[in-house]
Order: structure tokens, then sequence, then C-alpha cells
């Protein structure tokens, strides 16, 4: 396990729910700081532990809202910022694996945290956050309980054109934690047509697997600024999904 050294934890105040409190500490991974947000549940823990890994387009209001939402779920919820440590823009195309090891060094940190019930963790990624949900699975599968997959990456974005095309990443083919793919039915053609191919390939190896689809959905259905009336309501439908997930495969039972 890489060992972590806390540089930084100031207490933040609650950013929207009254029951929820955002902690924001900064995390050493090799010779980069890698901000993380905490979010806690409201009482006394121990809580479920999930780890949330955020898109190339970066944090903001959207992503923060989120990990708040989840816990008022009862999650205690760890989201690293995977790109600002290094200085990485929004919306990069080439993925740099050694961010890899920044989202596994929070992933370390919540499991050390004294909130935290100990049990394998569930993961909350979006986009390209899957991908890294994936690795991490496909690495450390003893410590990951679930992915809830939001319109998830299911090959490396550093793959050749062929492979982007034609097959999923070879992770799809070794990982066996449960996965829920949630994405709408208008997102890109190549991204629906990986996850539908990452779907099957891990049900065939009997891996606990669902795909929902959201009709008249679009990319980022759950946030986009936009939104229509049904990806409101596919967003409303997504976080129980997700959060029935979550629970129905981490052991919170250890957590009372």
């Amino acid at each position: 396990m890489k060992k972590l050294l806390l540089m930084l934890a100031a207490l933040a105040a609650p950013l929207a729910a009254a029951d929820v409190v955002v902690r924001e500490v900064t995390l050493r991974s090799g010779d980069v700081d890698v901000p993380v947000q905490i979010a806690v549940p409201e009482g006394k823990g121990p809580f479920p532990p999930v780890l949330f890994i955020h898109a190339k387009r970066g944090i903001d209001e959207n992503e923060r809202r989120h990990i708040q939402e989840l816990a008022g779920q009862g999650f205690l919820v760890v989201m690293p910022d995977w790109q600002s440590g290094r200085m990485i823009e929004r919306w990069p195309s080439e993925h740099d694996p050694a961010t890899e090891g920044d989202v596994e060094a929070a992933l370390d940190y919540l499991r050390a945290l004294p909130e935290a019930c100990k049990t394998p963790v569930g993961i909350v990624a979006q986009s390209r956050g899957p991908y890294y949900a994936i690795r991490l699975a496909d690495k450390r599968g003893a410590d990951i309980s679930a992915i809830v997959s939001y319109y998830g990456h299911m090959q490396n974005p550093n793959a050749s054109e062929p492979d982007q095309l034609f097959r999923v990443a070879p992770e799809i083919t070794r990982i066996t934690t449960p996965m829920l793919f949630l994405i709408g039915e208008q997102d890109f053609e190549l991204r629906r047509i990986n996850g539908g191919r990452a779907f099957y390939a891990l049900w065939e190896r009997g891996v606990p697997v669902e795909y929902q689809v959201y009709p008249l959905a679009r990319r980022a259905f759950d946030f986009r600024a936009d939104q229509g009336p049904e990806e409101k309501i596919a967003a409303r439908h997504a976080r129980q999904r997700a959060e029935a997930w979550l629970k129905r495969w981490i052991d919170v039972g250890r957590c009372r």
C-alpha cells in the first residue's frame, strides 16, 4: 500500500446540505500534492466508504453537489482531484497513467479514515472516471466492493483506433467487481458501444452487472445545464439506482 502523507487538513463549512460536512485535504502522491474533498454524513460513524472519481472535465459545483448527495445517503465520500495536482488542463485527450497513482492514494486515504467502515470501498465514477475504477478493481479487487459507472469509458483513452472501436479494456476480462452502468440513450455512439460490449463481457463471466439506459437522455444527462424534463427524471432515477447498488454490495452491516 502506498504510504500517504497528509499535508493539509482544513474543515470547510457545509456547502448545500445542512447535515453534511465537507472537508478539504491535500495528499502527497509521489512528488505531487493531490487536493481531496471528503463529504461526511450526519451522525456517528463508521460510514460505508465511497471513492468518487470525476470526469476529465474537472471538478466544479456539480461534482461537489454529487458527493454531498452521496453523503446525504449515508456514505463517507472521498473525491480526489486527479487533474489539478499535475496541472492537467480540463478535457485532456490523453490519459496520464501517473494520475492512477493519485486516485489510488485517495483510496488508501479513504480506507484509513476513522469514520470509514472497515469494508471494501464502493466507487462512483463519471465518464473517464470508470476507466480508473476498472483499473483499480483489476489491481485491488479485494478492496473494491462495487462500481457505479456514469457513461463510463471502457477502454484505455491512449489505445489505438481499432481498440477504441472494436474492443474493451483488457481489465474487463479479469475483474469480478459488481458494476452498474448508467448511460443516456443519446450519448456518444462509441461510448454506448464500448459500454455495451463491457456489459456482455462481464455478464458472460458471471460478474454481477446491470446496464441502465435512459430514453431521451443525452451525455451528462444528470447535471447538464440544459436538462430536459426527461433528463431531470433520469438524473433522480440514476441517483436512486446508484444508492441501491452500493448498499447492495457494500457490507453495510459491518458499519453498524
